[in-house]
C-alpha cells in the first residue's frame, strides 16, 4: 500500500476511534439506562465495554468504515441485544425431528405432563423430603420411590442415585473396595461422553479381574478367576453395542448358580431400565423384572432411557446389599434431589396405574405405523400447500425411528418420514436453517442421500405448527 494511502488509511481509523463514546456516555443513554432495572450494574458495565472494545477492534482490523456503525443509537441496539442474550436461558426447548426416540443430547426421555404439578408443588413449597409426618422425626428420602421400583421390579429394596454410572460406580466401592471384581473383556464398554466401564470401576476402588475374550466368554472363565479376594460377579448387558458373529458368552442360570454356589454377589449392569414388555411393537430388551426374578443380587439401570423418567441410577434387589449400598459414605455425594424424586415418583406411578401412555417415550415407541403414515400424510398436506412456488420437492417415504440413547441398539421401528429437497439449498443448508431457529424454537432434523428427513413420531403433536412454520421459513 503506498505511503499516503496508508496516512489516509490511520487517520480515518482515528477519526473513527475518537467518535466512540465513552462508558459513561453510554450509560446515560435512555434505552442503556433502561437496561439498568434489567440486571446487576457490574453486569451492565461488563457488558457495556466488551460492545466498545468490540467496535474498536474491527475499526482497527479495517472491518468497520461507515460512520453510521458507531452512531449512539446504533450502539444502544449492541449492547441492548448483548444483554438480552445473556438474560436468555440458555437451556431452552427445542423441537425433535430426527426419530431418535431417547437422544442423549437432547436430554432423553421427555417427561409426564403430570410432572409439572409434582414439581410446582415439591419446588416452590416445603416437603417432607426427610421427614416422617406421622412419626414427627426425621425420615429418609429413599421411601418416596423405593416401595414403587420394589413393586414394579419385584427387588426386595431400592435406591436411586443420580446416574447409572453413579449406580455403578456405588455399588463397587461398597461390595468391591479393594477387592476384585470378575467381568466379560466383552462388557468392558465406553458410554456416552467417553466414559468406560474399566475407570469407573478404577474410581470405586475395585481391582478389574477380565476374563475370556472379545467375543467368546465361557462359564469356566468365570470360575478359574475366582480367589480369595474376589468381591463381585458383574455383569453388563450391552445397552449400546452389539457383538455379532462367532459370539458366545455364559446363560444367565449359569452365572447365578455360580454366584450361589460361591456365595458371590453377581450384579447386573441392565442400563437401560426398561420396566415393560415392548415385544409388541418390536423392541426386545430385557425388563428389570426379568433380571430380579433370574436371580441376581442386584441390578442397576437408568431412569432417563427406556424407563422414560429423569436422569438418575436405580439399585434395585438383595435387601442386605442395598442397605450395604445405602451406607457407603459416597452414597450422599451421589443421592438425588427432591425434584429428581418428584419427577421419578410421578412417571412410577403412571406405571402403576397401568397409564403407560403418559410417559412420552413409551407413547412414542408404541405408535403404530398406521398413525405415523397418518400424522404424516396430514402434515404433508399442510405444507405443501404453504411452500407453493418455493421450488422445493418434499415426498413420503418409508423410513426407521430410532430408540437410541444407549439402548436397545441396532433396534428401530418402522415409520413414515418426509423427505425434502430444495432446488435453492443444499439439505445441509436446510438442516442449519432449521437450527438456527430466528424466533423459534430449534428444530433438530436429521440428513439421508442429501435429503432432510423429518420424523414425526419424536414431534409431539402441538409442536406441528412450529415445525411447519420453522419448514417454511427455511424453504422460500
Amino acid at each position: 500500500m503506498p505511503e499516503k494511502a496508508k496516512s489516509a488509511s490511520s487517520a480515518d481509523q482515528t477519526a473513527l476511534l475518537r467518535q466512540l463514546p465513552s462508558v459513561d456516555e453510554m450509560l446515560l443513554r435512555p434505552r442503556v439506562a433502561a437496561l439498568g432495572g434489567k440486571l446487576e450494574r457490574g453486569l451492565l458495565l461488563e457488558t457495556i465495554r466488551t460492545v466498545l472494545a468490540q467496535l474498536r477492534g474491527a475499526i482497527v482490523s479495517g472491518k468497520t468504515r461507515d460512520e453510521r456503525d458507531l452512531q449512539l443509537e446504533a450502539i444502544e441496539k449492541l449492547v441492548e441485544g448483548s444483554v438480552e442474550e445473556a438474560l436468555a436461558p440458555s437451556l431452552r426447548g427445542v423441537i425433535n425431528a430426527s426419530g431418535v426416540i431417547l437422544h442423549t443430547n437432547l436430554g432423553r426421555a421427555p417427561l409426564p405432563a403430570a410432572i409439572l404439578k409434582e414439581f410446582r408443588q415439591t419446588a416452590t413449597q416445603y416437603s417432607n423430603l426427610e421427614y416422617d409426618v406421622a412419626a414427627g422425626v426425621r425420615g429418609k428420602r429413599d421411601v418416596h420411590t423405593s416401595w414403587l421400583i420394589e413393586r414394579l421390579t419385584g427387588a426386595e429394596a431400592a435406591i436411586v442415585v443420580n446416574n447409572c454410572a453413579a449406580a455403578v460406580l456405588l455399588t463397587l466401592a461398597a461390595l468391591a473396595r479393594g477387592g476384585e471384581v470378575i467381568v466379560s473383556r466383552g462388557e468392558l464398554i465406553e458410554i456416552g461422553g467417553g466414559f468406560r466401564i474399566p475407570e469407573i470401576m478404577e474410581q470405586s476402588g475395585a481391582v478389574l479381574r477380565e476374563v475370556g475374550t472379545t467375543n467368546r466368554t465361557r462359564i469356566s472363565d468365570y470360575e478359574n478367576a475366582i480367589n480369595e479376594k474376589t468381591c463381585v460377579i458383574l455383569r453388563v448387558h450391552p445397552s449400546n453395542f452389539t457383538v455379532a458373529g462367532f459370539t458366545e458368552k455364559p446363560e444367565v442360570v449359569e452365572l447365578i448358580a455360580l454366584g450361589q454356589r460361591t456365595r458371590l454377589p453377581v450384579v447386573e449392569d441392565l442400563g437401560s431400565g426398561c420396566l415393560i414388555d415392548l415385544s409388541p411393537v418390536g423392541i426386545s430388551e430385557p425388563t428389570a423384572r426379568e433380571s430380579v426374578e433370574a436371580g441376581f443380587s442386584l441390578v442397576l439401570f437408568s431412569g432417563d432411557k427406556m424407563l422414560g423418567g429423569p436422569q438418575a441410577g436405580i439399585i434395585a434387589g438383595k435387601k442386605d446389599l442395598v442397605q450395604k449400598v445405602r451406607g457407603h459414605p459416597l452414597f450422599r455425594a451421589l443421592r438425588v434431589d427432591k425434584l429428581t424424586i418428584a419427577a421419578m415418583e410421578a412417571t412410577l406411578r403412571a406405571y402403576l396405574r397401568g397409564r403407560w401412555e403418559e410417559i412420552p417415550a413409551l407413547r412414542m415407541m408404541q405408535m403404530s405405523l398406521e398413525e405415523a403414515s397418518v400424522r404424516t400424510d396430514a402434515f404433508h398436506k399442510i405444507l405443501a400447500a404453504k411452500i407453493v412456488g418455493a421450488d422445493a420437492e418434499i415426498e413420503i417415504a418409508d423410513g426407521r425411528s430410532l430408540v437410541g440413547g444407549g439402548s436397545t441398539p441396532a433396534q428401530s421401528l418402522p415409520t413414515k418420514v418426509l423427505r425434502i429437497a430444495s432446488a435453492q439449498h443444499s439439505a445441509s443448508e436446510l438442516e442449519a436453517g432449521l437450527r438456527a431457529g430466528a424466533n423459534a424454537p430449534p428444530v433438530i432434523a436429521r440428513i439421508e442421500e442429501d435429503r432432510l428427513l423429518i420424523d414425526l413420531r419424536t414431534v409431539f403433536p402441538e409442536q406441528e405448527p412450529a415445525l411447519a412454520e420453522a419448514l417454511i421459513q427455511v424453504l422460500r
